[in-house]
């Protein structure tokens, strides 16, 4: 029985001796536990706890759990160490359920303050600082001593969670009373919990009483100054850091000047930290090239390009960011040449480049890019739905949503955004209630993106109410919000009421930016409120010190315009800062088509030729100025140049929303399966709106047709007049008509609408490429203004 006894032990001592060889952990070790592992098994052996516990440390150290909880599970009774060795095993992959699992399961009498710190430190990392501050309350609480690395934890899990100071002191003085307040890896801790609870001071004063401060402490501090926008303080602590230090403090300084917009600052803090001779690395480079995308810099980032490519400096990080560069400075053949020579493509890579297109409007490639992708996520799905309902691709946007759950993936709350955004652009009003349910049903409707794209989609919708109800039930709002209800006040004619709401939004001391003074400007100029606009117009650079930009100043056109005030325009125009573009021109040659001001919409029109030769629009609206005063030959004209041109008209399409189903309707349309009943139903409707006042506005055909009768008989076929009739037939009693249409609408339209909704006693709401329209009762919420 001794000789066995002898040979088990010298069989043990060699396994044990080879396990050894596995520490420290090299890439051959995995392959020698395997190997060690598999003896086991062919021999029969029965290892001891010791060598247990060692070959379950490699399997969990090389992430190799499923092995590790083999051999764990086979043990009868694991002891202290195998049992804190799979608990920090699945902490390190943030699988901290299964880790919860084991140390539960976990006798009292065999805890320890190193299981109980592996716990705390896996919350920490999974964000879960409440549940970190809990483990540790238990640790006291169960009489387990902590130490100094408990404490390092503690403290980086409560940053997650903390609100008030007085949390912070209280910890503070706890860390100080156990003893570990002096600790540089605890008073590090403590620096970076101060600075993410913006108690900045008190971050410095921990700072400054570390005697021997390491790299984590000088980051620390740094970091925490940069968050806040501090870098007049995060530039004097550079001054004073060792050299081999700075690199980090640069990268730290250069990324929070991106993030905060300030792309000039941070080029040339990376010229400064190239000049001192410290070397760009890995986490500099997208940094710089993203401060370079933002601000179109091409050339600079080229140059950074080349940088990297001398030094051989490339990672999923650079190729990512060049792609993004790239893209952005409209580079698309290089973007995807980068794209295409990375050695090896993460999820990122490919949803950097689907972001690019569809961003940039190239949806046809960004189709195609999402058809080779053989793994998406969330993100991917997001991306591409978002980009098509912006590209104003609502029913594809909800066909890939519904893709999307059956592939398995559950929506967040921007892909909700996306979505209901499609709902917007379609004016799918029952589908986006529907959305919205789903949304409260699952408890994304406190979320900001969501509750944004809500507001946008009831305003679309022609339902400003349920924008409004909206805005006031969010828990928070930010300038997003704020514009999206400025927006729909604007659009649905509310003019005074989106005028007082931009006014209560500065109240509220949220600034206002570029995309603020756009709808407040376009509100101005839908109500006609001229003066009103021309005061914020003058506040953005004086009050705001944001210069206006050709966006700002068509809608400034715009607004003198819509009230006549023609000279006034003229004299904008000669002042411009800049060479006026085709948004301003097209901005003064609708106001002369609405007040037939022939000569000056002439000048605008060939302005327009010469900018944009292919946009259908400039043709139709000069062809409509001169068949509005008979001067057929000259509309004739400009038609046949732009048949010559080979320019086509976009068609007129309206549509409408029936029980879920949006039916398209063209002018003239005979396609659909109801078309006759709806022309017959219009001729009725026609006599009974004409013993109410109603006449047909021939002015309207904008050909030269000699017949009166036949003039009147093409009004009738205009695509938003079949849309609504429609409705009438189609929907119930008291339903509002909610009807969309591609193109602006004709005077005939608007006036036929204004009697019919006297007539039916329906609601009728109108939306075309400029505004809303609500008929009541013979009124429009326009005023005949629009």
């Amino acid at each position: 029985m001794q000789p066995n006894q002898e040979l088990i032990r010298t069989i043990a001592n060699r396994y044990a001796a080879n396990l050894t060889l596995c520490f420290p952990l090299r890439r051959t070790s995995l392959q020698l536990a395997r190997a060690i592992h598999a003896n086991f098994i062919t021999f029969g052996f029965q290892p001891r706890a010791h060598i247990l516990n060692r070959l379950i440390d490699v399997y969990c150290k090389s992430s190799e759990l499923r092995y590790a909880r083999h051999l764990f599970d086979e043990i009868p009774e694991p002891d202290k160490i195998a049992r804190t060795t799979m608990v920090s095993g699945y902490c390190d992959s943030g699988d901290i359920s299964l880790a919860r699992s084991v140390f539960e399961e976990t006798p009292l009498s065999m805890r320890d303050t190193i299981m109980y710190n592996a716990m705390i430190t896996g919350f920490a990392h999974s964000h879960d600082g409440c549940s970190a501050v809990n483990m540790f309350r238990e640790m006291r609480r169960e009489g387990f001593r902590p130490d100094n690395f408990t404490f390092a934890s503690v403290l980086a899990g409560l940053a997650h969670v903390v609100e008030e100071e007085k949390e912070c002191v209280q910890f503070h003085a706890a860390a100080i009373k156990s003893g570990a307040g002096s600790i540089t890896s605890v008073m590090n801790a403590l620096v970076s919990l101060y600075s993410k609870c913006d108690l900045l001071n008190s971050a410095r004063r921990v700072f400054d009483e570390i005697t021997e401060k390491d790299e984590r402490s000088w980051t620390s501090m740094m970091t925490g100054y940069v968050k806040k926008g501090f870098f007049d303080s995060g530039l004097e602590l550079l001054e004073h850091m060792d050299e081999g230090m700075k690199l980090v403090a640069y990268n730290a300084l250069i990324s929070g000047y991106v993030h905060r917009g300030l792309h000039q600052e941070a080029l040339e803090m990376v010229r400064r930290m190239v000049s001192n001779g410290i070397e760009l690395d890995a986490f500099t480079y997208p940094s710089v090239i993203r401060a370079c995308a933002t601000s179109g810099l091409l050339q600079v980032g080229k140059q950074v390009h080349a940088y990297a490519l001398r030094r051989g400096d490339f990672s999923f990080h650079l190729d990512n960011s060049l792609v993004s560069l790239y893209y952005k400075c409209n580079k698309f053949v290089e973007a995807r040449a980068i794209f295409d020579q990375m050695p090896a493509k993460d999820l990122v890579s490919w949803n950097a480049l689907l972001s690019g297109y569809v961003s940039s409007g190239h949806i046809g490639e960004a189709k195609m890019l999402f058809k080779e992708m053989e793994e998406k996520n969330i993100l991917t799905w997001m991306i591409m739905i978002s980009g098509l309902a912006d590209n104003g691709f609502g029913e594809e946007g909800l066909r890939l949503f519904s893709c999307m759950r059956k592939e398995g993936f559950e929506p967040c709350d921007f892909a909700f955004s996306g979505v209901i955004k499609s709902c917007a652009v379609l004016g799918a009003y029952c589908n986006g209630q529907q959305f919205h349910a789903q949304l409260v049903k699952i408890g994304f409707d406190s979320s900001l993106s969501a509750a944004n794209a809500l507001i946008t989609m009831y305003a679309k919708c022609g339902v400003v109410e349920e924008a409004r109800r909206v805005f006031i039930t969010m828990p928070c709002q930010d300038s997003v919000s704020w514009n999206a209800l400025i927006a729909a006040l604007g659009q649905h004619g509310h003019g005074a009421e989106a005028v007082g709401v931009y006014e209560e939004m500065l109240k509220e001391g949220i600034k206002p930016d570029r995309i603020t003074f756009l709808t407040v400007l376009t509100a101005c100029s839908h109500a006609g409120l001229v003066d009103k606009g021309r005061e914020y117009f003058d506040s953005m650079e004086t009050v705001y010190c944001i210069p206006p930009g050709a966006d700002h100043y068509s809608r400034l056109i715009d607004l003198l315009c819509r009230s006549g005030r023609f000279s006034e325009a003229e004299s904008v125009i000669k002042s411009l800062p800049f060479e006026p573009t085709a948004q301003i021109w097209e901005a003064l040659l609708s106001g002369c088509r609405v007040y037939g001001n022939m000569e000056l919409g002439i000048i605008a029109a060939e302005k327009l030729f010469e900018l944009i030769p292919e946009h259908d629009g400039t043709y139709m609206l000069l062809s409509n100025m001169y068949a509005a005063t008979g001067k057929w030959e000259e509309a004739a004209r400009v038609r046949k140049l732009m048949r010559d041109r080979g320019v086509k008209k976009e068609l007129a399409c309206s549509w409408i929303e029936v029980e879920t189903q949006v039916h398209k309707f063209l002018v003239d349309d005979t396609s659909h399966p109801e078309a006759e009943a709806v022309y017959n139903y219009l001729k009725e409707l026609g006599k009974e709106m004409r013993r109410f006042g109603y006449v047909p506005d021939t002015n309207f055909v904008l050909h030269d047709v000699e017949s009166d009768g036949h003039k009147q008989d093409m009004l009738i076929t205009h695509s938003e007049k079949i849309a609504v009739a429609f409705g009438l037939m189609k929907l119930p009693p008291g339903r509002a008509i909610r009807v969309f249409k591609n193109l602006r609408t004709c005077g005939d339209c608007h006036n036929f609408f204004v009697y019919l909704s006297r007539v039916v006693q329906r609601d009728i709401v109108l939306r075309d490429r400029k505004r809303f329209h609500h008929f009541r009762n013979g009124e429009c919420s326009c005023g005949n203004f629009w």
